[in-house]
């Protein structure tokens, strides 16, 4: 091991967080090493690409009596083996945000990109911009980057870009990831409530994006969005300097004269007031040009100028799951992407249609999220597919998990739809929807489908039966 480096154990490695920390642990010269119930694709293939053991199941002989640190990840439950002998044998267990912290952001600038929707795509995208811009930032983010083909880096600069997940941190403690990551600037893209599963209301949701914002030293910066009610609110709750990005006249960063087509998006860009020209982003939606705009004035304030910063827009080649072509076969587009909150199904719809306008849009969708399986939004996901030609629903995934009285009805959104003139059907599984859609798109046609899970490799099912075409 390098001097300095430390011997690391972490449960639950194969997550999509905790597999990227063991990456960024092993490029920073510690001997990491980690075991989870089971190892899939794509994770388990990365883990072997870095070298870093893995092995199958909890098993407290996992854990080598010289470790010096053992990572549990936020999937592990308080009886789990691993975690349970680890405290007993008196080593040092800390949570995947703690880890990241007391490792990585303490002798970094923190810029910590937070929100219900968007901070992915916006941490990606600023990473993105400070790395071809020659800042050498680091940058741990919750998709991956495809100008990186990772989703963590280790620069020599002095900016670490980090995803702030509100998500609990482990089970011994239950705060969000972000109260860790010590936020010198910090986004906020937006507060609408999530994560039933952790929050019991939107007044308890609230106040973790209120402790958040708290956390900003004075001499530190708030970018936020000036079309989110709740984001307006909790500006008042910063002690340090703010800057408000949107599409509205009250927004310091401003985009105005929005253009969206195929190739993405393009608008002016006026900074307090001031035309800077037309920026283009290879992104679509409404969505995605508020993120490109905080991406623009983090960078702006780091000492990135925003006429460079725009010029660097064009290479930028998205996130894994975000409105990603998986293929197109026989003709037909198909696009994988994370959308699970009504208010992300319906921008996504939106963005997809408007970036194919002449192609007749079907739109999939999973329930899977511990809030979308919940019939919480029940209703207002009846609005978030207008523009899709065509909707098809499952079930939700593993129903049984969700108490019956609280469970998602996907049979009555499909009724809902119908009730608006839209096409919708429900297909018990994903052999039945590949089965539908073979039958029914032609060249020329998109698919959409979203979930935040395998969902089955629908995408390869739909693109392998669609090939069949082209071979007949």
């Amino acid at each position: 091991m390098e001097e300095g480096a430390v011997k690391i154990h972490l449960v639950a490695i194969c997550g999509a967080g905790m597999g990227s920390l063991a990456g960024l642990l092993k490029e920073a010269g510690h001997e990491v090493r980690g075991s989870d119930r089971a190892f899939y694709p794509p994770m388990s293939e990365r883990l072997l690409a870095w070298g870093i053991p893995s092995m199958q199941g909890f098993d407290p002989g996992h854990l080598d009596p010289d470790t010096d640190l053992v990572v549990v990840g936020n999937a592990c439950r308080r009886d789990n083996p691993e975690a349970l002998a680890a405290r007993e044998k008196g080593l040092r267990v800390m949570s995947f945000p703690q880890t990241l912290s007391e490792l990585f952001l303490i002798d970094r600038r923190s810029i910590v990109v937070a929100g219900t929707h968007g901070k992915t795509t916006t941490s990606a995208l600023l990473a993105y911009l400070l790395v071809k811009g020659g800042l050498d930032p680091s940058f741990l983010v919750g998709g991956i980057p495809q100008n990186f083909e990772k989703s963590f880096r280790l620069g020599a600069g002095r900016h670490f870009v980090v995803e702030g997940d509100e998500y609990d941190s482990a089970f011994f403690d239950k705060r969000p990831k972000f109260v860790h990551y010590r936020p010198e600037i910090a986004v906020l893209t937006s507060v609408e409530f999530d994560h039933a599963d952790i929050y019991a209301d939107m007044e308890q949701y609230r106040d973790a994006f209120t402790t958040f914002v708290s956390m900003i030293p004075e001499q530190g910066l708030l970018v936020a969005c000036d079309e989110d009610p709740e984001v307006r609110a909790l500006v008042s709750k910063a002690a340090c300097s703010t800057v408000l990005y949107g599409l509205g006249k009250g927004a310091g960063w401003r985009a105005g004269d929005i253009v969206e087509g195929e190739g993405g998006a393009s608008f002016i860009l006026s900074v307090d007031g001031t035309r800077q020209g037309r920026v283009t982003v290879p992104l679509s939606g409404r969505h995605n040009v508020q993120n490109t705009l905080a991406a623009l004035a983090v960078a702006g304030h780091v000492g990135l100028p925003s006429g460079k910063a725009a010029g660097l827009l064009g290479g930028f080649r998205g996130v894994a799951r975000r409105m990603q072509v998986r293929g197109v076969a026989a003709g037909i587009t198909v696009i994988d992407d994370f959308a699970h909150h009504p208010t992300e199904v319906r921008e996504t719809v939106y963005a997809a249609r408007r970036r194919y306008p002449r192609s007749t849009l079907a739109a999939v969708f999973e329930p899977r999220t511990n809030t979308s399986r919940r019939n919480l939004f029940q209703d207002r996901y009846a609005e978030s597919f207008e523009g899709a030609d065509r909707v098809v629903l499952v079930p939700p995934f593993d129903p049984a998990r969700i108490p019956e009285d609280e469970r998602f009805d996907s049979a009555r959104l499909v009724a809902a739809l119908k009730l608006r003139g839209q096409a919708a059907v429900l297909c018990e599984n994903v052999k039945r929807v590949v089965e539908l859609l073979a039958g029914e798109l032609k060249d020329g046609d998109v698919v959409l489908v979203m979930s935040n899970g395998a969902f089955d490799d629908i995408h390869e099912k739909l693109l392998a039966e669609f090939s069949k075409r082209d071979r007949s």
